[in-house]
């Protein structure tokens, strides 16, 4: 009798110890997978801002760019699409396509010298700057978020448990095959006078 009260009682802390060990790799999962919700939502509090300045500067623009209406439409098209965007993959190319076009309306207006000298248009630039700026950093802590978790969701003991829970690998943020090309910088020869 004494043997089988040993052995009940090593199997019951044995299921114990896996039941708490599987509690604590569950409570671990979930915690990871709402620090990626952070992250997300920490980057569309930016996106968000800088949906918000675009209008302004798309408005301040207008009046000096009359017949680059393809570039200002490229900016409007951008944000609408954006702000419509549903999910995180959705929002992120919408992002990229918003950052290509805010990129070929700062270009253009380099043409521009009244609107360059512009304090509203430069202020908007700045902030918008500032904004891409922000939203890069948050980008990579979110990245670094998404890797952790895809980390953890594929190792073993973890995978049981994210099986269990339905958990499936998440994609990072990407950079566009635009800002993957390589930039082309010419100088031209100044004339003389």
């Amino acid at each position: 009798m004494g043997s089988s009260l040993v052995s009940g009682l090593a199997l019951f802390l044995f299921v114990a110890g896996v039941l708490t060990y599987t509690v604590i790799l569950y409570n671990g999962l979930v915690r990871l997978r709402n620090e990626n919700d952070r992250a997300w939502a920490n980057i569309d509090v930016l996106l968000k801002q800088r949906h918000d300045e675009v209008p302004n500067l798309v408005e301040t623009v207008k009046g000096y760019m009359q017949h680059e209406q393809q570039t200002l439409l490229a900016v409007t098209q951008a944000r609408a699409a954006s702000m419509n965007a549903a999910s995180i993959s959705q929002k992120a190319v919408a992002d990229l396509q918003l950052v290509s076009a805010l990129r070929g309306l700062f270009a253009v207006a380099e043409n521009y010298p009244q609107l360059k000298a512009n304090e509203n248009f430069l202020k908007l630039q700045n902030r918008i700057s500032e904004l891409e700026e922000r939203i890069a950093d948050r980008r990579e802590f979110f990245n670094d978020d998404i890797n952790t978790y895809n980390t953890r969701i594929g190792q073993i003991p973890d995978v049981f448990v994210a099986s269990m829970m339905g958990l499936k690998p998440r994609d990072m943020f990407k950079v566009s095959d635009d800002d993957r090309r390589q930039v082309e910088v010419s100088f031209q020869k100044a004339t003389g006078a």
